[in-house]
């Protein structure tokens, strides 16, 4: 296969694009303030419960779960309305079309995503980002195990991958090598996990904020780290 693209960067898009920490915050006081603390806080078990079993957030399928286990509680319904209709737009970290927008300027840009097959892309295009990126948008169950279909959809002589796990990153960078940056924003509670951060490899690049993104030239951002603790210093 001859690489199309000299360079691909590939998006994760929550809490790296998208503040989903606080869109979950907003759901809890939704759920607290309509249903109940006790509702909120099933739901929420159902929500991890599922999370530990299939590796994503099963938003709908965690809410049709507890409609199960409460099947005359038909005031559930506007649930659905809240999740479908959230202004996710609201939520996109600032700076990330401009960060978007100078990417698409030096290689091509994709969405790379885990989550369900209904709920995670329309979050992705509610929120403007699938536009933003011409509707390059690759959203797989387990995206860290599917790199060979990434590969294969987007040929490309380097990847720069912008995620806010370890765990994600540190794949990546053992299945391209030197023929990825891995670019760890620092935003959301993955990314301040210890835990994570002394389980898995640096990343190429650290950043505080996505907007940091503008910072660096194509030369940087095409070339991984020897040193990999680098920082911000790394940007010219």
């Amino acid at each position: 296969m001859t690489p199309s693209r000299p360079t691909v960067f590939l998006l994760d898009v929550d809490n790296t694009l998208l503040d989903n920490d606080a869109i979950q915050q907003h759901l809890k006081d939704h759920l607290e303030h309509r249903f109940g603390v006790a509702a909120r806080d099933r739901y929420w078990r159902i929500l991890t419960d599922r999370f530990a079993t299939l590796g994503y957030r099963d938003y709908l399928g965690a809410l049709q779960r507890y409609r199960d286990e409460n099947p005359c509680e038909v005031e559930l319904l506007s649930m659905s309305s809240f999740l479908l209709d959230y202004p996710f737009v609201d939520r996109v970290y600032p700076g990330t079309r401009e960060v978007v927008e100078r990417l698409s300027g030096i290689g091509t840009t994709v969405i790379l995503s885990d989550g369900d097959v209904v709920f995670q892309p329309h979050k992705v295009e509610r929120a403007g980002l699938a536009a933003a990126v011409d509707d390059r948008v690759l959203i797989y169950r387990h995206k860290d195990k599917t790199l060979d279909d990434v590969e294969r959809r987007y040929p490309a002589r380097h990847y720069v991958v912008v995620d806010d796990k370890p765990r994600i990153l540190s794949a990546v960078k053992q299945f391209w090598g030197e023929r990825v940056t891995t670019v760890f924003a620092r935003q959301g509670s993955y990314a301040r996990d210890p835990e994570a951060l002394r389980a898995f490899r640096k990343a190429d690049i650290t950043i505080e904020r996505i907007v940091e993104l503008l910072d660096f030239d194509a030369t940087t951002l095409r070339m991984p780290s020897r040193n990999p603790s680098s920082h911000m210093e790394a940007a010219l």
